[in-house]
């Protein structure tokens, strides 16, 4: 089985697999990851103290934050203890342990209650589980396979409260026929999957609800596959356009820092989320300014609406289950990114607790994408015996892109830093439709509107059907300081005064909320407004409070799950509003809860934010759920087209002026 899973995949689960100390930069900061010497002293710290052995497994070696304030009092050159949180799978069950990697000790160990993140190796075991089970066998048997005509996704089975969930670890395996071009996913095997528990290791339910013709076409997109399709053409060769960067870098990479223009930062990857970037400042002329202490992916729900008996669990917890760090793929250079940018490995750590590298797993450039920065035409400055050309600037931008494959989809996260102050966080998702086998060929087929109920049609005997995709993003805001507030501004109708002509007219009424029930947010077209960030306690020039605007653009999925009575929606419920706001805490780092595998919701960012705890005038954190809903078509086939979601950052009231204003025309 391993054969057919991708190299990436292979090389994580591959042990003994160690990246030397000198393959990264050494330590250099206390947010930085964890280097790969540092993931072993872990392993090895556990084992001298007897906690481990060779047979455990660890779904999660991560970096134990220092304290807010001592990282923000750090000076560079100075010592900080290193220490690394640690989910471990023993012989006599679950721990999870805070291990001192500069004092070699283990200072907790407890039992875990929550179930951790999926283990690579537990894939595969469910996998294997499924392909030996004499009744699963039979029902490949039945449609004319044998095992090794196929390959089996196991897929996270979801939580539904009922008795038989108890004590089990569980994974849904469904699978696929051997692919014979490179689309791994277009030949589902459909009406027949497997129940496995990973805990007992055993396969506790076979469930065939009848057999479904296999699809006939392998719909490979590889270029020299679809060059010899006949129902395709290939586009002709274009002549090349492309970004070139022909002086030189203007970033700086030291380490975990980046430099760039006014902006300053740090980065590192954790398993869970993926790239985390941290003490993000920009520098007005006047030196550095804290805007964020700390933004990162904090959760994705992806839920299928299709009720029926193979489909209703696929509700998928990407970060939490799986891991965005760990499914981190390398870039490709001149296709993910310009072929000038800078790549960056990733340290991730393997099911046996050894570090292993993903190459090129960031990359970070500049582009100028063809637009003004900003421009004026003066029109009463021309005379015809001196035109004077329009005055303006062109717009320069740094991305920090990533790329997690998880399962069948692709997506890509940037943050984008621009030279007017803006940050956009943007997620592009890509790769291909998960998809259904159907009897249907074609929409005038008498199956076709049975079997199109919850999705469409896009190719002969495949439906995909519809979804959701929820991505949250926490947003530690420091505006000039940890004392932060969070308001609405609404726009919203006013009185016409007397006198004018007018009848019309429309003002802004501000919203301050004192506490976290009352900082929840559904942003709505119907009832515009402006949601930001500000430091009460400092002023601009001007008299103004120092802020940040978050303009949710495209980004806002309305959601009608109901989060109170349907389980996948209750263990994700912080869908049911775009902006949430709580006071700074340290262990509250992801919306979904600590342990999001077969979770209940009680630990989640909703359950949270009941305490109703102080968010005005205090270190707060906001909390933004973008996403949006996805009902196939047939141009999503074989492979999508990327689609852009987003937010922007925008300084309100932060600068004293247009920073873009000082930008020079290149040399």
């Amino acid at each position: 089985m391993i054969s057919i899973l991708k190299p990436s995949a292979r090389r994580l689960l591959a042990t003994g697999v160690v990246v030397l100390a000198s393959a990264l930069p050494a330590i250099s900061h206390p947010l930085d990851g964890l280097s790969p010497t540092e993931i072993s002293a872990v392993v090895t710290i556990l084992k001298d103290d007897g906690k481990v052995d060779a047979d455990s497994r660890y779904p999660l070696i991560e970096l134990k934050e220092p304290e807010k304030l001592k990282v923000l009092a750090w000076k560079e050159g100075e010592p900080e203890d290193r220490q690394a949180v640690v989910n471990v799978k023993t012989k006599e069950g679950v721990f999870k342990g805070l291990v001192d990697i500069s004092n070699k000790k283990v200072l907790s160990w407890e039992a875990v209650t929550g179930q951790p993140m999926l283990l690579l190796e537990e894939f595969l075991g469910a996998m294997s589980l499924a392909l030996g089970n004499p009744e699963f066998v039979a029902g490949l048997e039945k449609r004319g396979l044998k095992p090794d005509q196929v390959f089996c996704l196991p897929l996270t089975a979801g939580a539904f409260g009922t008795p038989d969930e108890a004590g089990k670890r569980l994974m849904k395996v469904p699978c696929y026929v051997n692919p014979t071009q490179s689309n791994f996913y277009a030949k589902p095997i459909e009406g027949l999957f497997a129940t496995v528990d990973l805990a007992g290791q055993k396969v506790v339910e076979v469930v065939d609800t009848g057999v479904v013709p296999v699809p006939e076409d392998g719909w490979g997109y590889g270029q020299e596959e679809i060059g010899q399709r006949k129902d395709m053409v290939l586009a002709p060769a274009m002549k090349e356009a492309k970004l070139s960067q022909p002086g030189g870098a203007n970033v700086s990479i030291d380490g975990s820092l980046i430099n760039w223009d006014m902006w300053s930062f740090r980065w590192r990857v954790d398993k869970r989320p993926g790239v985390v970037l941290s003490e993000i400042t920009a520098n007005d002329g006047k030196g550095p300014r804290s805007v964020l202490y700390q933004a990162n992916l904090s959760e994705v729900f992806v839920p299928y609406m299709d009720p029926t008996e193979g489909w209703y669990w696929r509700t998928y917890m990407d970060s939490g289950e799986y891991g965005f760090g760990i499914f981190l793929s390398p870039l490709t250079a001149g296709v993910d990114c310009p072929a000038y940018a800078k790549f960056l490995p990733a340290t991730v750590h393997a099911d046996d607790g050894s570090p292993v590298e993903i190459p090129n797993a960031i990359c970070v450039f500049e582009r100028n994408i063809g637009d003004p920065a900003w421009r004026h035409y003066e029109i009463f400055a021309q005379t015809p015996e001196a035109p004077v050309p329009a005055e303006g600037r062109p717009a320069t931008e740094l991305v920090v892109r990533s790329a997690s494959e998880v399962g069948n989809y692709d997506y890509l996260l940037d943050y984008v830093f621009q030279q007017n102050g803006m940050i956009r966080v943007m997620i592009g998702a890509t790769g291909l439709d998960a998809v259904k086998g159907v009897a249907s060929q074609s929409m005038k087929d008498p199956t076709a509107a049975e079997d199109t109920k919850y999705g469409t049609l896009i190719a002969p005997n495949l439906v995909a059907p519809n979804h959701d995709h929820f991505f949250n993003f926490r947003f530690d805001f420091d505006i000039d300081g940890q004392k932060n507030m969070f308001a609405r501004t609404g726009l919203v109708a006013a009185t016409a005064p007397e006198g004018t002509p007018r009848r019309t007219f429309w003002e802004t009424k501000d919203e301050m909320p004192m506490t976290e029930l009352q900082g929840r947010y559904k942003v709505n077209p119907a009832t515009p407004a402006m949601y930001h960030v500000m430091n009460m306690g400092k002023e601009t020039k001007l008299g103004h409070h120092p802020g940040y605007m978050i303009l949710p653009e495209n980004s806002v999925a309305y959601s009608p799950l109901d989060v109170v009575n349907d389980p996948p929606a209750r263990r994700n419920a912080y869908i049911e509003y775009t902006f949430w706001n709580t006071p700074y805490d340290p262990e509250q780092r992801y919306a979904g809860g600590e342990y999001a595998f077969q979770s209940d919701g009680k630990d989640s960012l909703p359950e949270w934010v009941k305490q109703d705890r102080n968010i005005h005038d205090t270190d707060i954190v906001t909390w933004y759920t973008m996403g949006f809903h996805h009902v196939p078509h047939m141009e999503d086939w074989p492979v999508m087209s990327t689609m852009w979601k987003g937010i922007t950052l925008m300084p309100y009231n932060f600068f004293d002026h247009n920073p873009s204003i000082t930008i020079r025309n290149p040399s």
